[in-house]
């Protein structure tokens, strides 16, 4: 099935909230769904992107890789593998792909479909967070211990895994397969490991759990003396998450304040209710690479998560049921609705994901409204912002 080619699913919509343009990218029998937030399905230089999809198997919910010209719709299958898969990372400009396949860390070229093992995982770990770094020569990783709970739709196992995880390793593998060392061991779940995207020797990485069970989430690794400081010094009222590195170098974060959790289920609540309701406004900033928040800004909307453009001037987020735009230019956010999703929320691929492409012109998310999982795509250029 490698360099099977698929005909074009796409589609335009008129939004039935805005009026705005929403193109829908595919629309078969199958589910898809774009890369985690913290990477870039888009390919830079080119109008690409990689996203997955199980319309070349048997069983729904197998996926595989696929490329989609976003000129013609054109989609390409990537690869055929017969176990399961996630986690892929890519230079911005495509190329080679790495993603997780079996436990495994595997390579995989876009043209020649070539396939390579980099790394085999021991059955005591479990791979989590793959990031490739700025020079593409290297690829970060975290090894939690496995604790045989298995994560599962609306949150399933998620305050037991961090409860229940006390062993966790960053390591860095090259490659040309030459290398892999262990950078730092912990004690806590660990996720969300990145790279920043213009220093090799920096990584950020977060203690994984619900927002208001952990005591600090940021922490920044300096890879060479193999030291981590915090980012983002929390206090007692502090539920921060969903951090990942702006274009600009920074990182951002995402602070809902006294007892929230970080989830949204299909019921369109959080798995935890906050105990005591202190009124407290949420807020998202940004922090330096030595790990101080420059600049928060109150953020009095509610969004699962969110994605910046490149000047850190407008945010994509996606609430309950619509896609919307915040601009943070100014002192004050000022938000404007995009478009309707209608996610059920059950499932990480029923999460929107919504994220900006290389320009900062498109937003890319994914919603199971109708049913399966498929890509959509909104010109954010067409919006009129509220005086």
């Amino acid at each position: 099935m490698v360099g099977k080619k698929y005909p074009s699913e796409m589609k335009s919509i008129i939004d039935p909230k805005t009026g705005y343009t929403v193109i829908q990218l595919t629309n078969s029998g199958s589910n898809n769904y774009h890369l985690y937030f913290t990477e870039n399905s888009f390919c830079k230089g080119r109008r690409e992107l990689i996203f997955y999809s199980d319309r070349s198997s048997k069983k729904a919910g197998h996926y595989n890789l696929f490329s989609m010209n976003l000129d013609t719709g054109e989609m390409t299958q990537l690869t055929d593998f017969s176990g399961p898969i996630s986690h892929c990372v890519k230079p911005p400009e495509g190329g080679n792909l790495f993603c997780f396949h079996n436990n495994h860390i595997v390579s995989v070229n876009m043209k020649s479909f070539e396939q390579n093992l980099l790394y085999a995982c021991s059955p005591e770990w479990r791979l989590t967070s793959l990031s490739l770094n700025k020079s593409a020569n290297r690829l970060g990783f975290i090894l939690n211990e496995d604790v045989d709970i298995a994560a599962g739709a609306n949150y399933t196992g998620f305050t037991e895994r961090m409860y229940a995880i006390k062993r966790s390793k960053i390591m860095v593998t090259r490659i040309d397969n030459t290398d892999t060392s262990e950078v730092f061991q912990d004690t806590h779940q660990l996720g969300h490991f990145q790279f920043a995207p213009d220093d090799d020797a920096l990584a950020a990485y977060c203690h994984e759990g619900p927002w208001n069970l952990v005591q600090q989430r940021i922490w920044l690794l300096d890879l060479i003396s193999r030291t981590v400081m915090p980012c983002f010094r929390q206090e007692a009222d502090d539920s921060v998450g969903h951090e990942f590195w702006t274009r600009d170098n920074l990182i951002f974060f995402d602070n809902r304040r006294a007892g929230h959790d970080g989830t949204i289920t299909s019921n369109k609540t959080q798995v935890y209710k906050p105990v005591e309701d202190k009124k407290q406004t949420p807020y998202i900033g940004f922090a330096d690479k030595q790990g101080r928040a420059i600049r928060t800004i109150d953020m009095p909307f509610y969004c699962n998560h969110y994605h910046a453009n490149n000047d850190n001037s407008i945010l994509a987020g996606d609430d309950v049921e619509d896609i919307v735009l915040i601009n943070i230019a100014g002192t004050a956010a000022k938000l404007q609705t995009l478009c309707f999703h209608g996610t059920s929320w059950y499932g990480q691929s029923a999460h929107c994901h919504p994220t900006f492409d290389w320009e900062g012109r498109f937003v890319l998310w994914t919603s199971d409204f109708g049913g399966n999982h498929n890509l959509y795509m909104t010109d954010t250029s067409q919006v009129v912002w509220d005086p």
